[in-house]
């Protein structure tokens, strides 16, 4: 059997497997500042000490300062790791898990992106399981005996969703990049805090906002049965990113747009657990690791070739997107109502000022790229399945031919 009749016949289980993994059902606080209420937090659920992740740069800024005060206002104890100045690896993993058992922590506070959240996650899971060497961790799928250690998730950028997903990646001592699902990862809280996000530099926030975007909107198309919250959660975070993001690149400092951004991609966050994730992703991850370009940038260069491309699989879908989102009326025809949702899409990349992104992509690597795109497309159930010669046409759309 060639991969694509194989990948074709086992599209649908991700999705099924996803489903038997107990998702976070934290409880979520948002506000402007409102990251000097975990003090409060904390001492309600009776710790007596905890440890707060961050990263270099947040410390710098001073970001983790107000949650300091407000755990010393309680009299909660707090160790601070704040080495983190790269993706999650062993290492980092090892020495933080290794401060929060000496220092006896009951609970990891994770304050910072996609990388501080991933590396609290792993920490928060090895606590749990003190006879396993950290590398012994970097199972495909982790489980945890119980639940991990509880963690208080703090995001400092609107777009990974990292702050609730199950999964972690994670570089192997040897530089390769691993990806583990945490079986009984215990997130209890959710701090949306606009005041983290305020002072982004533009690009920062509009290539996170395409990335939450992606969530979603893959979130939407997923060929995966889901319940009603769920799937209403990702259609609205497509309207909240359509209708939020053009605003905080106007007016960065407004505190309403600033906010519904971080809920739109803590939604994207619920999104990749429950519906998991597509070709852009599966385009993104492959260009990104081959060619060292950020993950937002990579996410917004491959995401309307390959919406366009899989746009006659997925009429109907894009049509219901846009109708959600007020982009077509309930009479418009489903290709006309199907155009209008890639229309705002591309509207948006050019309000992001993302449209003159260059590619990176040479016709040389098209060989290794496929066989990255296809071995990374098998962990989702997208709408439908790219064939080699659908991934070249895709790749022939991105290719940089100077």
């Amino acid at each position: 059997m060639d991969t694509y009749r194989f990948r074709k016949q086992i599209h649908k289980l991700p999705g099924k497997v996803i489903h038997r993994v107990p998702l976070p059902e934290p409880q979520v606080v948002e506000g402007h500042g409102v990251r000097a209420k975990i003090g409060e937090i904390c001492g309600e659920c009776g710790y007596k000490h905890v440890l707060l992740v961050t990263d270099q740069t947040l410390q710098k800024l001073g970001y983790e300062q107000k949650i300091l005060d407000s755990l010393a206002e309680v009299g909660v104890e707090c160790t601070l790791f704040a080495n983190i100045n790269s993706e999650p690896n062993i290492v980092l993993i090892d020495e933080g898990r290794k401060i929060a058992m000496e220092s006896k922590a009951e609970c990891v506070i994770a304050l910072g992106g996609g990388s501080v959240m991933d590396t609290s996650k792993m920490i928060a899971a090895g606590v749990r399981m003190p006879h396993l060497a950290t590398r012994s961790l970097l199972l495909k799928f982790l489980v945890v005996p119980g639940k991990t250690l509880p963690m208080i998730s703090v995001p400092s950028t609107a777009g990974t969703g990292a702050e609730i997903t199950v999964g972690a990646v994670v570089t192997r001592t040897r530089g390769s990049k691993g990806s583990t699902v945490i079986v009984g990862l215990d997130v209890t809280h959710v701090i949306l805090d606009s005041e983290l996000t305020i002072h982004a530099p533009q690009l920062v926030t509009a290539a996170c906002g395409m990335d939450a975007l992606s969530h979603v909107v893959e979130g939407s198309l997923s060929d995966v049965a889901v319940y009603v919250e769920d799937a209403y959660h990702s259609l609205e975070g497509v309207r909240l990113i359509l209708q939020h993001l053009p605003v905080v690149m106007r007016e960065p400092e407004n505190i309403e747009s600033r906010l519904a951004m971080c809920r739109a991609a803590m939604y994207g966050g619920n999104a990749i657990n429950t519906q998991l994730a597509g070709y852009v992703h599966a385009f993104a991850h492959s260009i990104g690791a081959k060619y060292h370009i950020p993950h937002g940038q990579a996410i917004t260069l491959m995401m309307l070739p390959v919406l366009k491309f899989q746009k006659a699989a997925c009429l109907s879908k894009y049509a219901m997107i846009a109708r959600f989102c007020q982009l077509a009326d309930d009479h418009a025809d489903d290709c006309h109502a199907a155009d209008n949702f890639l229309q705002a899409v591309s509207d948006l990349i050019i309000t992001c000022g993302l449209d003159k992104l260059e590619s990176p992509v040479q016709p040389a690597d098209y060989e290794e790229l496929t066989r990255m795109i296809t071995a990374d497309s098998i962990n989702y159930s997208a709408p439908m399945t790219f064939s080699e010669e659908d991934i070249r046409r895709v790749l022939e759309r991105v290719t940089d031919v100077r």
